[in-house]
């Protein structure tokens, strides 16, 4: 429901605690245990990923950016006038100045992030920087469908924008389920504008995932640090370890949270239990060759209409229409 902070309105979709805790416990209580990684963005997670993103080893976010500013006219010209735009995981919108810099009478910009206190941070300090701009945030489980709110001028289309290869944390189904979101909420005539990591080199994508500083290591085990806040549980954040090793059969970095001892751990008053060397999955970071996110994206029913690279092709920025 709407609530208004500080002369922005928030649309709270936000999850209830109960589920927050369901939905953890039903993942470590699979044969193979996983965090999804969503529940990495609270504040402090927020922020250690911003961090991460200025990382010399840390290729995607630089390269991502140096292509928007490349081609930015293009893609202006591809989005159009008056069109609201719909950041899936907003964070920080660090990418989305650029855009939000260079279009043209844009209806209004709608950041979707599950992290309360960063979302509302962020779309205040974006309200002070472009007073002329709509900004709607709304906070939700990006994974579902939600209510989108309607802006004062009535967007000529809808284009979510979804930066920095975050659909490769989702393996191939999840990803396909999240596009499908995606494309219902860009309704008819609307489009998608993502960035796609590309298939590449062991060497650079595991340096991407080890930084020498530790701050990976850390936002991989704020996780357990946040659901003992948020969920009642008792990890202790030295019993396990950060591990991330690229799985060229899969295509995937593998992101894992190693127990360091045989342990048993309570959360929201139920027990689970970890044996030693076991693992924990907090992320996939699936890369894409073209054909690939081709093929996916058009099962959920997008077309690829132009793909922008770097020069040594480490990623992309890609523009669909929905089909």
């Amino acid at each position: 429901m709407p609530s208004s902070n500080a002369a922005i309105t928030l649309y709270d979709f936000h999850p209830a605690q109960e589920d927050v805790a369901d939905e953890i416990l039903e993942g470590l209580r699979r044969p193979e245990k996983l965090i999804s990684p969503k529940f990495f963005y609270d504040e402090r997670g927020s922020q250690l990923f911003d961090q991460i993103t200025d990382l010399s080893d840390y290729y995607p976010t630089r390269t991502e950016i140096g292509i928007m500013h490349t081609h930015i006219a293009e893609m202006v010209r591809l989005i159009g006038p008056k069109a609201s735009l719909i950041e899936f995981g907003s964070g920080s919108s660090l990418k989305t100045h650029i855009l939000l810099k260079n279009l043209k009478d844009l209806a209004a910009y709608v950041p979707v992030e599950i992290s309360l206190q960063h979302l509302m941070e962020a779309a205040r300090e974006l309200s002070r920087q472009y007073p002329h701009i709509e900004i709607l945030p709304v906070c939700a489980d990006f994974t579902q469908a939600f209510d989108l709110p309607n802006p004062k001028v009535m967007p000529i289309k809808n284009v979510v924008y979804f930066p920095g290869s975050t659909i490769g944390n989702f393996d191939p189904p999840a990803a396909k389920d999240l596009l499908e979101v995606m494309r219902l909420e860009a309704k008819e005539g609307g489009a998608l504008l993502i960035g796609v990591d590309l298939k590449k080199d062991t060497a650079t994508l595991e340096n991407a995932y080890n930084d020498a500083a530790g701050v990976t290591a850390e936002f991989n085990l704020n996780v357990l640090e946040r659901i003992n806040r948020e969920c009642g549980a008792n990890f202790d954040l030295n019993s396990f370890a950060h591990r991330a090793i690229y799985n060229e059969e899969e295509g995937r970095i593998e992101m894992n949270l190693v127990s360091l001892k045989n342990q048993s751990v309570s959360i929201a008053g139920r027990e689970v239990v970890f044996d030693e060397r076991e693992h924990i999955v907090t992320e996939y970071s699936h890369k894409f060759s073209r054909q690939q996110f081709a093929e996916l994206a058009s099962e959920a029913g997008f077309k690829v209409v132009k793909v922008w690279t770097d020069p040594e092709e480490l990623f992309s920025v890609q523009y669909l229409e929905c089909d």
